[in-house]
């Protein structure tokens, strides 16, 4: 028995839609990858839901692809009409450039290991020295940036040692100033102590000779 076609409409339920548009986009999303695989076409795909949101899929970078479409689309205009010369030139010029970008585009990505079936031999080998060439610049790059690294950071242990040191300087000298002014206190005070002993010494002597000589005492001496 021959299925039956069902006919498409809007779906008036709203959790049905979304549901119905959720697992057809993800699907459209998926057989356009698949056809951008399988037959090296450049797929580009934009979607607005019914609540405005955009989903996108591309093969490569979507703005390439949608200048590509313009540039075409724009030639078409233009064949149709009467171009002049200066748009001839320009035509000319954006062919050029579309397909050097386009050119670029399939080179890059034999760079990232894309796309590498239909390569030769020779084809492989060129590719494999434009990385060998690539991946020495980058390792060179790396070294000149880690030297750079290591004589910062040697000139930074310089200086810090040079600032320990004078640290170390300063404190030695602080301790020795401490030293010799406590040294010098201790002087003072014991110089001190001597002339108050004299001091307080002498008036007894002289007050015992006196009181002796008023009294008629005998002297000791």
């Amino acid at each position: 028995m021959a299925r039956e076609k069902r006919r498409i409409k809007k779906i008036d339920n709203i959790t049905a839609r979304q549901v119905t548009f959720s697992k057809r986009r993800r699907g459209i999303f998926k057989k356009a990858d698949e056809l951008s695989v399988l037959c090296d076409a450049d797929v580009a795909l934009i979607i607005f839901s019914a609540t405005g949101k955009l989903f996108e899929f591309s093969s490569s970078r979507m703005r390439d692809i949608l200048g590509r479409y313009n540039l075409h689309a724009s030639n078409i205009n233009k064949v149709m009409g009467q171009p002049s010369p200066y748009h001839q030139v320009e035509n000319c010029n954006l062919s050029r450039l579309s397909q050097e970008v386009e050119d670029k585009t399939k080179q890059l990505r034999k760079l990232r290991g894309e796309d590498l079936e239909g390569l030769n031999l020779e084809e492989l080998q060129r590719l494999e020295k434009m990385l060998e060439s690539g991946l020495s610049r980058v390792s060179e790059k790396k070294g000149e940036f880690l030297m750079s690294q290591i004589s910062s950071l040697e000139k930074r242990g310089s200086e810090l040692v040079d600032e320990n040191r004078r640290l170390r300087e300063r404190v030695v000298t602080m301790e020795m100033a401490k030293t010799m002014a406590l040294k010098e206190a201790v002087e003072t005070e014991s110089a001190t102590t001597n002339v108050s002993s004299y001091d307080s010494g002498a008036p007894l002597e002289d007050d015992f000779s006196d009181t002796s000589l008023k009294l008629g005492l005998p002297s000791w001496e």
